[in-house]
């Protein structure tokens, strides 16, 4: 083969390799940003004070729906609040909320996965029976439910996504312990004599709840989205605690005037959401071996 036929057919593979290089080299750097915007938003709901010095609710009825200034970056809302203190403020009841929520349904959902995927025909039916009537309502119209009949706040809404997501959990979790509990490896365990409890601890539980990780980390920005949803209805943080779905509710009739008091809340939400489910493929893709 000639020279040149053999520097044809390499330079091809040199450009694949370089666009991958470059695509790896985005994704990283993607992920990075997100990153830093996750632990942003976390420094803001542990300690709002050291990102803003104004008070979420002093309102300043000559300042009602100023626009962007020095003074208020991202300008007043409908009573003279400073918006982005109340964002920064914010991130603290919307952060719990989702936060909570997604302990909620990993805990739960954990345990009734490995109940599920461990017990007898009998109660592995009974648990998943459960499971798809939980599955049968969408999250949101089961949390609406939920808070429906026990009423509003911001407990009760990190209740009410908490077991709305449940049943998902429950599903990735037992179909991953029957997959776990007959590889080799977990036989090999108990020909060496090792304890139910051991195998269980040291390798069954383990394996089955990896994916469980990811599934939690994407779901982080669903359930803090699920929560501004309900905080936007009026059943959320109540008045005039600061929250990103209550600020979008109260700036929606006045976007002509001053659209700043609804966009910057609902970019912080976009924000989150963005990241966390970056962050959350990315940590997948890790856990895969392709990334």
């Amino acid at each position: 083969m000639s020279g040149g036929v053999v520097a044809e057919a390499v330079a091809p593979r040199a450009t694949v390799v370089r666009w991958r290089g470059w695509v790896r080299l985005a994704a990283d750097v993607g992920t990075l940003l997100c990153a830093l915007v996750l632990v942003l938003f976390v420094l803001a709901a542990l300690w709002p004070q050291l990102l803003t010095g104004q008070d979420p609710l002093a309102a300043d009825r000559a300042l009602i729906l100023s626009p962007p200034s020095p003074a208020h970056l991202l300008g007043t809302d409908e009573i003279g609040r400073d918006v982005l203190a109340r964002i920064i403020h914010g991130a603290r009841s919307s952060l719990v909320l989702g936060f909570g929520a997604v302990l909620i349904s990993l805990v739960f959902g954990t345990v009734l996965g490995l109940v599920a995927g461990l017990s007898n025909r009998v109660i592995s039916t009974i648990t998943l029976r459960l499971t798809d009537i939980g599955a049968a309502f969408p999250e949101l119209v089961l949390a609406i439910l939920i808070l429906a009949l026990f009423g509003g706040g911001l407990a009760t809404a990190t209740i009410a996504i908490g077991i709305a997501g449940i049943p998902y959990y429950v599903r990735v979790v037992r179909g991953e312990t029957l997959r776990v509990r007959t590889s080799t490896y977990i036989e090999a365990s108990r020909s060496m004599g090792l304890s139910g409890q051991a195998v269980l601890g040291r390798h069954l539980l383990p394996n089955a709840v990896r994916p469980v990780v990811v599934i939690a980390t994407i779901g982080l920005g669903g359930a803090t989205l699920a929560g501004a949803a309900l905080s936007f209805l009026g059943l959320g943080s109540p008045p005039p605690t600061p929250e990103w779905g209550s600020m979008l509710s109260n700036a929606r009739n006045f976007l002509t005037l001053g659209w700043w008091a609804a966009v910057f809340p609902g970019l912080a939400i976009t924000l989150f959401v963005i990241s966390t489910t970056v962050l959350g493929r990315r940590l997948q893709a890790r856990l895969e071996g392709r990334g």
